[in-house]
């Protein structure tokens, strides 16, 4: 007679799973991405080919949507350059960084009164001891470099390379004329690594060439490429109208619209080199603007601007594409914010943030895993006396400038015409609570002084 063993269940359910791991340990580790993420300045919502915009032709732009994904409702954490930059680069609210609310003025000026009081110590930029992106990405074994406009403090304390940039190449400031690289106080603020540098040629071909030579000399070693252009925003140049002879925000449309094509055209020689390296099929590329367009731009069906936190002020152009991860071809409403892309290169990049974030992975809704899903998300502004904020809660949007107040629902009013203000009080009083407690949350602690002093 032939013996039968029984073996328990409970043994065999653990040789399974012991099975399973061994199996999983032995197999390779799904490679990293690289990151390429690319950043127009002061770009309207409507002023891509894919948004819409009649006048202006950028194929090479539109096929990261075409090729991944489009959104129609990402934002800027700001009206402005330099608090968004912060956002995201640390991936949580600028509010808890402190005196960066607004875009930091020529020769590192501050434009408001947190912000004037950091400057008058020498504090005016971001905090090296602020966990970056960059930092995080370099811990695990990335490359990294940023080439193009910083806008995060002159001081050298708060250069690029203090904030794990490998390599950085670009302006420091907000802006600069394209051709001389001088600011409009005629400063020149183009810098290699920590040093003032000298080149001759159209600013956003010089940003591009150098972002190619860096790729050129990658490796198979996973790598962050931070590409934000100056272009399109002020002084109003095209690549063939030479310097600026009048004023810095004169230009016309056409100007405009030839500064965007040519960005649009580095954007496809940095994404040809990808195809020559090899490297795009496990490359995440995302395109996207660093707050709403000013200044001869296109924020249609949006209403404001730059400098707002109107839709046209904070909405902003984004696509982002992952070959054979997110599915080609998709267009999605879910509501972003710039710190959330930290949150999800950081996911992509299978790298742990080093601090809590309050911005979060999106790649399960774009990957189909999980559905859109409501936000809630805040803004405040400051620029010398103006005080600006809006609050967004799924698609109840409250907006208070100065003493001023409207209530909209952008699902049935996306152009913020109808305020709903005196029928919906309930929901006002609701929205009011929801910003005053945000507020009360992202104090920032290095400007704890500054209120003190104004404490009775």
């Amino acid at each position: 007679m032939n013996t039968v063993y029984w073996i328990p269940v409970a043994i065999a359910a653990s040789r399974r799973a012991f099975l399973l791991s061994a199996t999983a340990a032995a197999l390779p580790a799904a490679p990293r991405p690289h990151i390429l993420l690319i950043m127009a300045d002061d770009l309207g919502y409507g002023d891509l080919s894919s948004y819409g915009c009649p006048d202006i032709r950028t194929p090479h732009i539109d096929s990261i949507g075409h090729r991944g994904v489009r959104f129609t409702r990402c934002y800027a954490n700001a009206p402005e350059c330099t608090p968004t930059r912060t956002a995201l680069l640390t991936g949580r609210y600028q509010q808890r960084v402190g005196g960066l609310e607004c875009a930091i003025g020529v020769g590192n000026v501050g434009r408001y009164d947190e912000a004037e009081w950091l400057a008058s110590r020498g504090e005016l930029g971001l905090p090296p001891e602020e966990t970056s992106l960059a930092r995080m990405l370099k811990s695990a074994g990335y490359d990294t470099a940023c080439i193009g406009k910083w806008h995060l403090g002159y001081p050298a304390k708060f250069s690029p390379n203090r904030h794990g940039f490998d390599e950085y190449f670009g302006i420091l400031g907000g802006n600069a004329d394209y051709f001389t690289h001088r600011e409009e106080s005629g400063d020149r603020v183009l810098y290699h690594n920590g040093r003032s540098a000298e080149r001759e040629g159209y600013l956003t071909d010089l940003i591009a060439d150098h972002s190619l030579a860096w790729l050129r000399k990658r490796s198979a070693k996973p790598w962050l490429l931070y590409v934000p252009f100056t272009a399109p925003h002020t002084p109003l140049q095209g690549p063939t109208t030479g310097p600026v002879s009048g004023g810095w925000n004169e230009g016309t449309r056409q100007t405009y619209a030839q500064m965007v094509e040519r960005m649009d055209h580095q954007v496809g020689a940095l994404l040809d080199q990808l195809d020559k390296m090899g490297a795009a099929s496990n490359t995440l590329v995302i395109f996207k603007s660093d707050n709403g367009g000013y200044n001869r731009s296109r924020n249609s069906p949006l209403r404001g601007a730059k400098g707002s936190t109107w839709e046209g002020g904070i909405r902003i152009p984004c696509l982002m594409r992952w070959p054979g991860v997110i599915p080609e071809g998709r267009t999605t409403s879910q509501s972003a914010i710039s710190m959330d892309l930290t949150a999800t290169i950081l996911a992509a990049a299978q790298t742990k943030p080093s601090r809590k974030l309050d911005g979060v992975d999106l790649l399960p809704v774009l990957t189909g895993k999980r559905t859109p899903f409501l936000r809630t998300l805040f803004w405040r502004y400051k620029r010398a006396d103006n005080r600006r904020w809006a609050a967004l809660d799924g698609d109840t949007k409250y907006v208070r400038d100065g003493q001023t107040e409207s209530l909209h629902n952008l699902q049935t009013d996306e152009s913020e015409q109808n305020n709903l203000l005196s029928t919906q009080p309930e929901t006002a009083v609701r929205m009011r609570k929801l910003l005053l407690n945000w507020e009360h949350e992202v104090k920032a602690p290095r400007l704890a002084a500054f209120h003190s002093k104004e404490s009775p």
